[in-house]
């Protein structure tokens, strides 16, 4: 039987993150994956394509839409789907290659397969023929992340009603895509499909799309993306979805009972993540999991069953690569006696439809429920020299900062290369800067991040140079 100091179960970002961090500081290191390549959903069927197709998506915009302002004559610009979908993999493969050779590079020894608990200090590994191996383990991170979560009513048949997954790989693009859901994954893979000629309807149970983020973000980006052809159903309550041959069928209730019937040849639904547990095992060594299907821990990360953690998607928080990825270093520093520590305010949410959207810290409307005296500074992107050369007019920046000391509270950004710039929002507000103390730094010109200069010069004292 192997023996290991730690066994992390799930070989995403925070799985492959913490096995990395564990073997620097000198543990023996092991790491199971149910699926034959390393790097979870995000790598294989979430950030990494869906960013590649969002590319991709805006190569051809850009093409059929802005080469011939910018002086540039093509003839009209065809989608190659499947090259597409190809160029996607390809990009794919070569990240999973990485954390292959990550893993070797750093002595982490991988198993394939299925592992679940017998005790606290021994998995099991379940291969995909039914064979099995047993690992001796001081400790275990669980980082088994999460998929997608779906309607009791809804049937995913994963050909014309689909989660993000198949979402992925279509080999058509769609005549009417019907997105359930106007959160990040739904307005991303909508605006890659609406980008390559497809019609897109998004219905959304809220009244607001993105409507955990800042409103002002929500509003914005409707905006741009109804430009762009989408359209939007906000406050329907979908009540039924139904696929016959290639029609996808749709029926919704509005806030006021009347009845909405969209019908096309693709439905995503896209309505949030799960947690995923399954077969881990976890009643046999007593850890519970919450009403949402978490795994419940302590400040330390550790589950009720002492040297068990959980990272990630399968615990409480947002269900961020990044998240994952700080909660892997910090458990593996945590079992190293070290005193790490994440501050999950100053953790980023991204959105990438084009233009992107980004944002870190308190929203205005977190602000005001808590009764937080505050000031906003805003600064649109169209006023930027650097916007009007590439043509990305749309979009902001705002600064929530507050009303006594001008400590920045929030930055809330859409706009070009947002989901780049926001991290000097982060950088700022983890070392406690004011608005002011952001406006007085020199910012490069021409220049995105100008931007937010900008926002903090409207915040300290309403005093924007350039508007």
């Amino acid at each position: 039987m192997a023996k290991y100091d730690v066994t992390v179960i799930g070989s995403g970002p925070g799985g492959y993150v913490a096995a990395i961090r564990c073997a620097q500081l000198g543990m023996k290191t092991a790491i199971i994956e149910k699926y034959p390549t390393l790097g979870g959903t995000c790598l294989n069927v979430g950030c990494i394509p869906s960013k590649a197709l969002l590319d991709s998506s805006e190569h051809y915009h850009n093409a059929k839409h802005t080469f011939k302002e910018h002086g540039i004559d093509i003839p009209a610009p065809k989608v190659n789907i499947k090259q597409m979908i190809a160029r996607k993999g390809d990009v794919v493969k070569a990240n999973t290659d990485g954390i292959n050779f990550l893993m070797k590079k750093n002595k982490i020894d991988v198993f394939e397969g299925v592992g679940s608990f017998e005790t606290k200090n021994k998995i099991t590994v379940t291969k995909a023929d039914g064979k099995t191996e047993s690992i001796d383990t001081d400790k275990i991170i669980i980082a088994t992340g999460s998929k997608p979560s779906s309607l009791p009513f809804i049937t995913i048949d994963k050909k014309r009603v689909i989660t993000s997954t198949e979402a992925l790989n279509l080999t058509e693009v769609p005549k009417h895509m019907i997105v359930v859901g106007g959160g990040v994954i739904g307005l991303e893979l909508g605006s890659v499909y609406a980008r390559l000629g497809a019609e897109v309807s998004v219905v959304e149970y809220m009244d607001s799309i993105i409507p955990t983020m800042d409103k002002t973000l929500g509003k914005e980006l409707l905006k741009v993306l109804k430009k762009e052809g989408m359209k939007f159903y906000l406050s329907h309550k979908v009540k039924e979805v139904s696929a016959k041959g290639k029609t996808v069928t749709l029926k919704a209730d509005d806030a006021k009972g009347k009845e909405l019937v969209l019908e096309g040849d693709y439905c995503l639904v896209s309505v949030g993540r799960k947690p995923y547990t399954e077969g881990l095992g976890l009643d046999k060594v007593g850890i519970k999991t919450d009403d949402r299907g978490r795994i419940e821990v302590d400040n330390h990360l550790q589950t009720k069953v002492a040297g068990v953690y959980a990272i990630g998607d399968v615990i409480k928080g947002a269900m961020l690569a990044h998240k994952a990825e700080e909660e892997g270093v910090f458990v593996a520093e945590t079992m190293a006696g070290q005193k790490p520590h994440v501050d999950y305010n100053l953790i980023p949410g991204v959105v990438y439809t084009w233009p992107e959207v980004a944002a870190v810290g308190k929203t205005e409307e977190q602000l005001k429920e808590e009764g937080v005296e505050y000031k906003v500074g805003s600064f649109p992107m169209r006023a930027l020299g650097r916007s009007r050369a590439s043509m990305d007019l749309d979009g902001l920046v705002k600064v929530i900062a507050d009303k006594n000391t001008d400590e920045i509270l929030g930055v809330h950004m859409i706009g070009a290369r947002a989901a780049d710039m926001i991290a000097e929002a982060v950088v700022a507000m983890e070392f406690r800067a004011s608005a002011e103390d952001v406006s007085r730094i020199s910012h490069a010109h021409p220049t995105y991040t100008e931007a937010i200069k900008e926002a903090c010069l409207a915040a300290t004292d309403n005093r924007p140079l350039h508007m």
